[in-house]
């Protein structure tokens, strides 16, 4: 069914969820213009398209990685209208990994509304999908420096391939944590990565400080990536807003349940291996009758923790100011996300 194009976009859909505080109330106005320019791409296209489009943008999240990209840019020198642009470039990639994953995931539910394929069908939403990547490319071509657009592609690219690796990998038990960090550090630490180094970038700072941007950004997304699966394990979805429990009848091998697998005996090993070859649906009671369940999703939480603790160290010598303490300040938010992490 084609959506009402006939009204503007939703008035609420501009502005931030509620109860975000520092450090995102700090740029909280940045990101309004974030979500300004965002809808006004999404007017860019046909008219029997653009509804789809903005649809798209209510069911977005917290926008962390314009967040990021505009603390690192005030961190560095001045926020200029181009670290909004860049936001929206990013937000725009984003997106679209949205709508592709809940394809993937058989998703019903993000941030409480339908998701797109389940509104409108998998055909349609992995080609809404792929306009939004074209117009996030588009977007990146305008800036002077083609380096901007060649770093938005080579993370998009990356964010496809580490999706590709883990849709490989789907119930195989020979999977390492070396494999699976590799793998999140594509498909989610990549996009976190280079809005913060761009974020510097485009302030002017040297090839040093953005290299230890970029690095800050891929800990600080390896970590978010690890609290998601997290989630997906042991979270509600009348909190989380989205489809949960997906990772395990998918056969995704997360960090939890990799540890899970570590700590069972070989015995269990082989019952669960038996269960994957089989490609046979693995809930939450079957991982807590093979091993020390609550221990392994808190050792991925420790993890996680562990990660943030090491982004924050390539922060020491930026400008001290309240951006810089923004930056600190969102793994702290992350890390209470963590801390909330409970069987």
């Amino acid at each position: 069914m084609r959506p009402n194009n006939t009204t503007t976009p939703k008035e609420h859909g501009s502005q931030l969820p509620e109860g975000l505080l520092f450090p995102f109330e700090l740029v909280s106005d940045h990101l309004a213009k974030v979500d300004k320019s965002i809808r006004e791409q999404a007017r860019s296209f046909d008219p029997g398209v653009e509804g789809y489009v903005s649809y798209a943008c209510d069911i977005s999240g917290k926008k962390i990685r314009p967040a990021l990209a505009i603390l690192a840019g005030g961190s560095t020198g001045k926020i200029t209208k181009n670290h909004l642009k860049i936001g929206s470039v990013v937000e725009l990639v984003h997106l679209a990994t949205l709508i592709h994953d809940d394809i993937m995931d058989d998703a019903k539910i993000r941030r409480n509304m339908p998701t797109i394929s389940a509104k409108w069908g998998s055909s349609l939403s992995v080609l809404l999908g792929d306009c939004l990547f074209a117009k996030a490319l588009e977007l990146a071509a305008t800036f002077d420096d083609p380096d901007i657009c060649k770093s938005v592609a080579i993370a998009a690219s990356a964010v496809c391939q580490g999706e590709i690796l883990q849709t490989q990998r789907r119930f195989d038990l020979t999977l390492t944590r070396e494999e699976y960090f590799h793998m999140i550090e594509s498909k989610t630490g990549e996009l976190f990565a280079v809005s913060t180094q761009l974020g510097a970038k485009l302030s002017g700072a040297s090839k040093e400080i953005q290299s230890r941007l970029h690095d800050f950004g891929m800990k600080v997304g390896t970590a978010y990536q690890i609290y998601d699966d997290c989630v997906d394990l042991i979270g509600k979805e009348e909190n989380a807003g989205k489809t949960l429990g997906t990772d395990l009848t998918k056969g995704k091998l997360t960090l939890p349940v990799l540890n899970l697998i570590a700590s069972g005996t070989e015995t269990q090993k082989k019952k669960l291996n038996e269960r994957l070859l089989l490609k046979e649906p693995i809930d939450v009671n079957t991982l807590a009758g093979i091993a020390d369940y609550d221990g392994a999703i808190q050792r991925a939480v420790l993890t996680g923790k562990e990660i943030l603790s090491q982004a924050r160290e390539h922060l020491v010598d930026l400008n001290d100011g309240p951006h810089q303490k923004g930056l600190i300040q969102i793994t702290n938010y992350l890390g209470n996300l963590f801390d909330n992490c409970k069987c």
